[in-house]
């Protein structure tokens, strides 16, 4: 047998070939690599009994031999593995006696070179030029920036410069690199004939070669010939057509997350012909056709990132954004601090795409951000200084709940799963995967949230104050998990008030008093550029001088030069979004798919919820006792004929029972939704950017809620009409006169809770929904009609036909003939024609109450589209 030597990590392994050996991030496995883009069990070496074969076990980010990415191949002494990426991954190097030489030749290469001069599938893609470590200057440029400074502004003393102190977490920490000047695509994102890759200074990961008239499929799926392993691409996601007349033709296969041309997605199940300067998307995953091959890019987190002449003006011509401009390298973290008012929060929106900036550009690796939000979305993860999660659920239960939200809908249960355990293993969440959110502390919370965004593997993560309301060591616990996800591989960007954990960052951007840049650059040099020996000075500086030019101090500095001049120097362009002629980004699921999920997911959250569940059955059966109270066991029937006045006596007792019901059914319907939505706003706003369909999202609250409120209605009416007389038989339902008096209850119930849904979906904040729920239920009690006569009432009667309690107690009062009942007090009054004891009465006023129930339902859609991504709107 064939001696084989393996050497990786700086350690060298004799294979056995008894056995096999399991390659990835396991710490149980054979042999570990401690990188991100290794999957967790990632690969196997094995003797066959013929030579040693190499095995991918469907490796999220692929294992590559000369530059091409394989499944299963022979390998033997001379040959070299890359792990996760085909240029720099983790290398494995074999080598053994000359007599064992065995020439690797691959077993699943469908696209393998075949053309006469096949040169280019025989070299590894050309490494990325490194970035040359920018030495920090020692010397701040404090003297020339000071003579700026306003008339009476204390002038500080220079401080002491401090020497970088090696760090004390458990991460490596890079030396700040300067930004180089970003060649490539246009700020549009385009990239013409002739231009440099996709990725900036990248070369391809792999190639793949064309044979006219050939088909080469992408997909999940191990059949296809072009396997992308990425949760976000269907099975069988997309087609490349080689016509006969030498062009091109993508075709999607009806994909989940779709199939992108330039940033733009093509009609599910479309096709569109490709020029030599298109870029096509799948998942994580670009190619460009670049003669008689593919090009294959594949994102595994390593990004570079920058904002150009960002400005955001508010109506009244107000900027509260000015000309923001800076850019990162790959796997940075870089903080954003600054006072009240400096515009934190409006960049992270600006940078995310939540609300695009009225002029400049945000590029992702080159591509603009704005203008290929639907496709770039998917790579992006945002956590929101509130917790994305329900807390009711467990953390296993929550990720699983989002997993099947975002990931397509033919990813199998077992796929899903996986990915779960590799994020809280990452993230070492694992020992708690079975207890509620509730009971987890403030920093296991926040990196619930970390991890529900990396089920997708996002290559940017951007944070708003995630250590806000977290003590001192939670705060160092969670900066140092930010350091750990940019060592791994991704760009973090973390938007915060504390400055204890700052030397953690590659990079600060200090905000200024009014949306303007002051400094930014490497952590440690930041004091030392303002000349002062706190932050607490610093900002007391900004609150003291708000009219002092701090961009303009910035700019003319030493720092500024190094730092940000390059990227400031390409001219601003205003934002113009390109027509998506009629076409919505696809969604992961199909509607029914995520209309299923999210019902299942509500009625977890509800069962969990012990306390809600105990009101939803208190809260009726008090109302409903209530009613008991008024004339126990006394008839709804009309009392008999006044001799005097020719006219039934009225009977008072159905009047008020009947009053006390319909109040009962508005409270408990509104009671119900009045903070459903607003409490999950986070949640909505984060999950819709990821592709959530809204008429999903509201249907599974109107049929969750609506079944409850339909059930509490059928409970509030039994109890309050059962030990009543009532008429034999009813207008509709026959003598099954106590169903038919429940039913508008229900409806009343159930229209009620729509109303909540608006009150919720329209306020700000928790605490503004109890005043205007109680305000709804005073005025339903008002327009019932049971306090005073409505009808022949200018102005008032127009008004109660928008109140459902108008309509819901007119349907059970012609039910009960309630012109017999409650009669004209007054001589020559008419009687009420909502009243009427009449089938057709009855059935106007229903489908009133349900018309009212429809509309509400509109209205909430249409104030849920206000808590969307703007670029998503447009």
């Amino acid at each position: 047998m064939p001696e084989l030597v393996l050497e990786a990590n700086g350690r060298t392994w004799t294979l056995d070939p008894s056995r096999s050996y399991s390659l990835g991030r396991d710490p149980q496995g054979d042999i570990v690599f401690d990188d991100a883009r290794v999957s967790w069990r990632h690969a196997t070496i094995s003797w066959s009994g013929r030579s040693w074969v190499l095995q991918d076990h469907g490796s999220t980010n692929g294992t590559f031999v000369r530059g091409q990415r394989i499944h299963e191949t022979e390998i033997g002494p001379g040959a070299a593995v890359h792990l996760g990426n085909a240029s720099d991954g983790p290398l494995l190097s074999l080598s053994g006696t000359a007599a064992s030489d065995v020439q690797p030749q691959p077993r699943q290469q469908p696209y393998a070179a075949q053309s006469a001069n096949p040169s280019w599938a025989q070299q590894t893609p050309h490494q990325a030029p490194q970035q040359t470590p920018q030495q920090a200057p020692h010397q701040a440029p404090h003297q020339a920036s000071s003579q700026a400074a306003p008339s009476g502004w204390p002038q500080p003393q220079p401080r002491q410069q401090p020497q970088p102190q090696p760090h004390s977490h458990p991460y490596s920490h890079q030396p700040p690199q300067k930004i180089p000047q970003q060649q490539g695509p246009g700020a549009d994102g385009g990239v013409g004939a002739g231009a440099p890759p996709v990725y900036g200074d990248r070369s391809p990961t792999t190639f793949h070669q064309f044979t006219i008239g050939r088909i080469m499929r992408i997909g999940r799926a191990l059949e296809n010939d072009l396997v992308v392993s990425d949760l976000q691409v269907s099975r069988n996601h997309a087609e490349f057509h080689s016509m006969p007349d030498g062009r091109m033709e993508i075709r999607d296969l009806g994909s989940h997350n779709g199939t992108y041309v330039n940033g733009q997605p093509i009609p599910k199940g479309g096709s569109t012909l490709l020029g030599p300067s298109d870029i096509v998307g799948v998942g994580h995953s670009t190619f460009r056709i670049v003669g008689d091959r593919l090009e294959e890019f594949v994102d595994t987190g390593e990004v570079s990132f920058s904002a150009r002449h960002l400005t955001v003006t508010v109506d009244g011509g107000k900027q509260i954004l000015k000309d923001v401009s800076f850019g990162v390298p790959e796997k940075s973290l870089i903080a954003v601090i600054g006072p009240s008012g400096s515009g934190k929060s409006t960049l992270l929106k600006a940078l995310t795409g939540y609300r695009p900036a009225n002029q400049g550009d945000v590029l992702y690796d080159n591509r603009n951000l704005y203008k290929q939000f639907a496709e770039l979305r998917q790579r992006i993860g945002l956590v929101p200084q509130d917790d994305i999660l329900h807390k009711e659920l467990t953390v296993k239960k929550a990720l699983k709940y989002a997993a099947k939200l975002r990931f397509p809908a033919d990813t199998t249960s077992e796929e899903r799963e996986h990915r779960i355990d590799e994020v809280l293993r990452e993230l070492k969440l694992d020992i708690h995967r079975e207890k509620k959110v509730t009971a987890l502390s403030g920093g296991q919370r926040k990196r619930v949230s970390v991890a529900l965004e990396l089920l997708t593997k996002p290559s940017l993560i951007f944070l708003d104050e995630p250590t806000s309301g977290l003590d001192p060591g939670m705060d160092r616990d969670v900066m140092q998990l930010l350091r750990g996800l940019a060592d791994d591989g991704r760009t973090v960007l973390v938007v915060t008030h504390s400055v204890a954990e700052l030397a953690l960052c590659d990079k600060l951007l200090v905000m200024a008093p009014g949306g303007a840049v002051a400094y930014f650059g490497p952590p440690e040099e930041a004091l030392n550029f303002f000349g002062y020996d706190t932050w607490a000075d610093v900002f007391s500086a900004f609150e003291n001088y708000r009219d002092y030019d701090w961009a303009g101090r910035w700019k003319g500095s030493q720092h500024y030069q190094m730092y940000a001049a390059d990227i400031d120097a390409v001219a601003p362009q205003s934002v113009q979004m390109p027509p998506m002629q009629g076409m919505k980004p696809p969604k992961p699921q199909r509607w029914t798919g995520q209309f299923g999920t999210l019902v299942r997911r509500y009625v977890s959250v509800i069962a969990s919820d012990k306390g809600f569940l105990a009101l939803t059955v208190i809260l009726p059966l008090v109302l409903g006792s209530v009613s008991l109270l008024i004339d126990f066991g006394d008839n709804l029937l009309p009392k008999p004929i006044d001799p005097r006045t020719r006219l039934p006596e009225p009977n008072s007792t159905a009047t008020t029972v009947l009053l006390i019901l319909a109040v009962g059914a508005c409270f408990a319907g509104a009671a119900n939704s009045v903070r459903e939505l607003i409490k999950e706003r986070v949640i909505y706003e984060r999950e819709r950017a990821t592709g959530l369909s809204r008429s999903a999202y509201l249907m599974s609250k109107v049929v969750v809620l609506g079944v409850i409120t339909i059930l509490q209605g059928l409970m509030v009416g039994l109890i309050g009409f059962a030990s009543r007389g009532l008429p034999k038989e009813g207008l509709v339902l026959g003598n099954a006169t106590l169903a038919e008096l429940c039913l508008p209850i229900m409806g009343l119930g159930f229209t009620s809770m729509m109303f909540g849904l608006i009150i919720s979906a329209l306020v700000k904040t928790s605490e503004k929904t109890m005043p205007l729920l109680v305000m709804f239920a005073i005025v339903q009690v008002v327009f019932t009609g049971c306090l005073f006569p409505l009808h022949g009432t200018l102005g008032v009667n127009e008004l109660s036909y928008l109140m459902p309690s108008r309509w819901a107690v007119a349907a059970a009062g012609a039910t009960l003939d309630f012109n017999k009942v409650n009669p004209p007090v007054k001589p020559g009054d008419t009687t009420d024609p909502l009243w009427n004891h009449a089938v057709s009465t009855w059935g106007l006023n229903m489908i009133a109450l349900i018309a009212i129930g429809v509309v509400c339902g509109f209205l909430v859609s249409r104030f849920l589209r206000r808590h969307e991504p703007e670029v998503m709107r447009k």
